[in-house]
C-alpha cells in the first residue's frame, strides 16, 4: 500500500455513482472473485449468514471502483473520503438512494487488505479542529492498471436515478456544511424538486464545454487544496440546499462545474457551441437590503471616496470595502465579521492585517455613501438574503427551463446563449421585482472590464467575434462526439473541415 502525503487532497465519497455497462460489471465480477480474499466474499456456495443488506455487496462494491475510477482520471492522486463509522451509513436514508450500508466499509477494507486501495486514516484533534477529517482512499497502482485495461470510459458512467435534488440541512454558519436532515415531502418540496429535475435533465441533454480546452478539465492550482474542475454532464447537475433546518433559509442552488471557476473561464463557456454572456444583479445583496427599505440602490454603492485612503489604489479599495460589506451582512457581530474578514485573505495581503480600527474607517465611509443600510449590518441578514435570491432565480430557471434554453446561474448572475441576452436582463426584472417589490438592477459582466462600466455593442460585439475564433481540436472533437451520440447538430462546421476525410468515426 503506497503511502497518501496529502490526504487533505480529497472530495467525499459520492454514493450515486453507477452503471449498467456490461464492461463495468466485468471488471466489478474479477475484482470480486479474483481479488478479494475469500475471508470477506466468502468459498463458493457457502451460505453468509446476519442480516441481508438492501443493496447487494458486489453492487455496493460497483459504487466505489466507479467512484475511484472517475476520481482517478480527474487526477491520480484524488484521495476519496469515506466515513468508517457504521452510524453514518443509513440505508434507508433519502440522500442515499442506491440504499448503501456499513457493508461499504467492510469492502473498502477489503479492498485494501487486497492492495487494490491505498489508506490514510481518519484524523480527529477535537471539536471543530482544522485538522480532523475521515479516512481517506485512493486507487492503488493495482486498481489503475485494471481500469487501464478496462474496456469501458467515462461516458459509460452514470449517476443512479433518484438521487435527491432537495437538501435541508441543520449547519448554523452557512459557510460550513451541516449534516442532511431527513425531512417529509409536502406539495411545496415535490414542485420545488420537479422544477428542478426539469432544469437539470435540459442541461443534461445539453453540450456545455470550455471552447479553449483541449481535454476538459481545468487544472487548479496545485498550491490551493481543491481538486481539478472536470467538465461533463455528471458536473452540470444542481441540488437545492436550505439550511438551518428551515424551508425559509438559503436555498440556493449548487452543484455546476461553472460555479467552481472564474469569471474569466466562465466567459469562455460555449452552450451547444454558441458563446454565451453572463448577466449579473449590480450588488445583489446590498440592491436588495435597499428594496426593502423602499429606495433605489446608487450606481456602484462600493465606490467610496479615497480620501482617508490615499495608499490604497481604487480598485483595491473598492474590493476591500465590498468584501467587509457582504461581510458584515452575513455576521452576527462586529468582532466575528472583523476576524472572518481578516481569515478570507491571503497571509501577504493587506487585508490581512487590518486593524479593527481601519477597518471601523473603512465601514463608516461606506456608511456616509449608503445611510440607509446602517441598520442592516451585523444582523445575520445573509441566510434570509440568499432565499430571497434564489427565489428570484427559481424564476429565472422556470422560464427559460420552458424554453427549452439552458441557462448556467452562479447565485446572483446567469450564463446565457449571447442571442438570448436582452431576454434574459427583462426576465431578471420582471423575477426580482416579483420577489423583492421592485426590479433590481442588472449588467453585462465581460472579462477585464471594471464592474458596473456600461457595455457597449461595439463591446459586446468584439467580445463574441472574438469568442467564436477561440474552438480548439480537442473541442471540437467534444462537439462532433456529442452530434453522433444525440443526432442533434449543433456546429456550423464538419469534422472533415478540422481533421480531412473520415470513416464516419469520430472517437
Amino acid at each position: 500500500m503506497a503511502v497518501i502525503s496529502d490526504p487533505k487532497h480529497s472530495r467525499p465519497i459520492d454514493v450515486h455513482r453507477w452503471s449498467d455497462h456490461p464492461e463495468v460489471k466485468a471488471l466489478v465480477e474479477d475484482i470480486w472473485e479474483n481479488h478479494l480474499p475469500e475471508a470477506f466474499t466468502g468459498k463458493p456456495g457457502e451460505k453468509k449468514t446476519g442480516p441481508k443488506p438492501k443493496t447487494p455487496s458486489k453492487h455496493q462494491l460497483r459504487v466505489l471502483i466507479l467512484d475511484h475510477y472517475v476520481a482517478w482520471l480527474q487526477d491520480p492522486e484524488l484521495c476519496i473520503g469515506m466515513s468508517m463509522s457504521g452510524n453514518e451509513w443509513k440505508a434507508n436514508s433519502r440522500y442515499n438512494a442506491l440504499h448503501l450500508s456499513k457493508m461499504l466499509i467492510q469492502i473498502a477494507n477489503a479492498l485494501v487488505a487486497a492492495g487494490l486501495l491505498d489508506k490514510a486514516n481518519a484524523s480527529y484533534s477535537g471539536p471543530n479542529a482544522g485538522s480532523n477529517r475521515t479516512t481517506r482512499f485512493r486507487a492503488s497502482e493495482k486498481l489503475q492498471g485494471l481500469f487501464k485495461a478496462a474496456k469501458f470510459v467515462r461516458d459509460d458512467v452514470t449517476r443512479f436515478e433518484g438521487e435527491e435534488i432537495i437538501i435541508l440541512r441543520d449547519e448554523k454558519d452557512v459557510r460550513k456544511v451541516g449534516k442532511q436532515l431527513e425531512y417529509d415531502d409536502t406539495d411545496h418540496t415535490n414542485a420545488m424538486r420537479e422544477e428542478l429535475k426539469a432544469y437539470n435533465d435540459l442541461l443534461q441533454s445539453s453540450f456545455i464545454d470550455i471552447a479553449t480546452l483541449q481535454r476538459p478539465i481545468i487544472v487548479v492550482d496545485p498550491d490551493v487544496q481543491v481538486s481539478n474542475v472536470v467538465i461533463h454532464p455528471d458536473n452540470s447537475r444542481s441540488r437545492r440546499v436550505f439550511s438551518r433546518a428551515d424551508w425559509s433559509m438559503n436555498g440556493r442552488f449548487y452543484g455546476g462545474w461553472w460555479q467552481r471557476v472564474n469569471d474569466d473561464w466562465r466567459s469562455k463557456i460555449f452552450i451547444d457551441d454558441q458563446p454565451t454572456i453572463e448577466v449579473d444583479f449590480k450588488g445583489l445583496h446590498v440592491a436588495m437590503l435597499y428594496a426593502q427599505a423602499g429606495e433605489d440602490m446608487l450606481d456602484d454603492p462600493y465606490a467610496v471616496s479615497r480620501d482617508l485612503f490615499l495608499s490604497f489604489p481604487q480598485e483595491l479599495l473598492r474590493k476591500l470595502v465590498k468584501r467587509l460589506v457582504l461581510t458584515a451582512i452575513n455576521a452576527k457581530g462586529k468582532s466575528s465579521a472583523y476576524r472572518a474578514f481578516r481569515e478570507g485573505f491571503s497571509t501577504d495581503h493587506v487585508g490581512k492585517s487590518m486593524t479593527n480600527k481601519e477597518l471601523d474607517i473603512l465601514l463608516d465611509a461606506f456608511l456616509t455613501r449608503n445611510p440607509i443600510l446602517s441598520d442592516f449590518l451585523f444582523q445575520d441578514k445573509g441566510i434570509h438574503l440568499m432565499y430571497l435570491d434564489s427565489q428570484i432565480t427559481a424564476r429565472v430557471h422556470r422560464h427559460f427551463t420552458k424554453q427549452g434554453v439552458p441557462v448556467l446561474s452562479v447565485h446572483d448572475s446567469y450564463i446565457i446563449d449571447h442571442m438570448k441576452v436582452a431576454e434574459m436582463r427583462e426576465v431578471m426584472a420582471k423575477a426580482s421585482e416579483a420577489v423583492m417589490g421592485r426590479a433590481l438592477p442588472t449588467a453585462i459582466k465581460l472579462p477585464d472590464m471594471p464592474e458596473y462600466e456600461d457595455v457597449t455593442d461595439e463591446d459586446f460585439q468584439l467580445h463574441i467575434e472574438n469568442r467564436k475564433g477561440l474552438r480548439c481540436v480537442g473541442y471540437l472533437d467534444r462537439v462532433f462526439a456529442y452530434e453522433v451520440k444525440t443526432g442533434k447538430k449543433i456546429a456550423p462546421i464538419d469534422w472533415e473541415d478540422v481533421h480531412g476525410p473520415s470513416d464516419g468515426i469520430y472517437y
